[in-house]
């Protein structure tokens, strides 16, 4: 197997990899950053991203994405295409496996491999994804200011989105499976107490339709041990609020995690147990899971590379 030494390998290309990149580059740490299986992260499937400081007209999630892969670039980082398939963490160098194929022995690692939201396996989630399918509230509500929208979700999670929503859109459904919420009990009070929030119990969202975007969903209503309804609901926009999976597994032998699967860090630092290995943006972030603050860390893990070469 192709065995190569790097300084400092970057696991992950979204806001956190790249922006890691780019504070290694500068400090000449020569950082090598390997893709993975969505180059450029969750924000490539965003149309349009307007929270993101430095653009105030907006600007595409791609295109976004481009722009701080060419940052990286330009001060020498060597990104890669390729997944991250095997991790041995139990001595330094660490050993990460690329593609079943190559080992890549790093004196440090940053991670920064994301989390991936859960869909309901809808065909039409893919369908109409960018054009009214959401699993971002507070990334693309505003673009459904006064207008309907449909939340998939009966937890703390899918309140939240649902009780942000109803701030901006004229109407949310609530679609819950069960006859109940999961969620906390302030957090069910809140949500029942909202006149802009409808909840649909025992509801399942079964599809999608709409010409240029979502138009409405198609829901079957459970009405008793056999009995079923079926009928469509018009709305403008679909969000999924059923949790997201952190891509962990790799590291989980070697690093905490919470019981959800995200890593765990020292209290504000992206330190995990493990010196000289770092975990930035959503696989260490189960509240905010935001560009910014992925961003944000991907700077605290490169700087903390930096400063554990230094004490070697």
């Amino acid at each position: 197997m192709e065995k190569e030494q790097v300084k400092c390998l970057i696991i992950g290309s979204g806001p956190a990899g790249y922006t890691a990149a780019i504070y290694a580059g500068r400090a000449n740490l020569a950082p090598v950053i390997y893709a993975g299986l969505q180059p450029g992260g969750q924000l490539t499937t965003t149309t349009d991203v307007e929270n993101f400081p430095g653009y105030p007209q907006g600007i595409g999630g791609p295109e976004l994405m481009e722009d701080l892969r060419k940052q990286a670039e330009r001060f020498g980082a060597d990104i890669r295409y390729g997944v991250a398939t095997k991790a041995d963490l139990s001595k330094q160098p660490y050993t990460i496996t690329i593609d079943d194929e190559k080992e890549i022995e790093a004196q440090t690692l940053i991670i920064a491999t994301g989390a991936t939201a859960k869909y309901l396996g809808l065909d039409d989630e893919k369908k109409y994804a960018g054009m009214g399918v959401s699993a971002c509230a507070t990334c693309d509500g505003f673009f459904y200011r006064k207008k309907t929208v449909a939340v998939v979700g009966g937890g703390d999670t899918a309140c939240e989105e649902a009780i942000y929503l109803a701030g901006l859109a004229s109407k949310v459904y609530l679609i819950v499976r069960k006859p109940y919420l999961r969620a906390s009990k302030v957090m069910q009070e809140r949500v029942l107490n909202n006149e802009k929030i409808e909840v649909l119990f025992e509801h399942n969202a079964v599809g999608l339709y709409g010409e240029d975007g979502v138009e409405g969903v198609h829901l079957v209503k459970r009405l008793g041990e056999a009995d079923e309804q079926r009928y469509d609901l018009p709305i403008d926009g679909f969000f999924l609020a059923i949790g997201h999976k952190p891509n962990s597994d790799i590291f989980k032998p070697y690093l905490d995690t919470d019981e959800t699967g995200y890593i765990i860090t020292e209290s504000g630092t992206p330190r995990t147990k493990i010196p000289g290995v770092f975990a930035a943006g959503d696989v260490a972030d189960p509240h905010y899971r935001q560009a910014i603050t992925a961003a944000a860390s991907g700077c605290m893990a490169a700087i903390e590379v930096e400063r554990y070469l230094q004490s070697l």
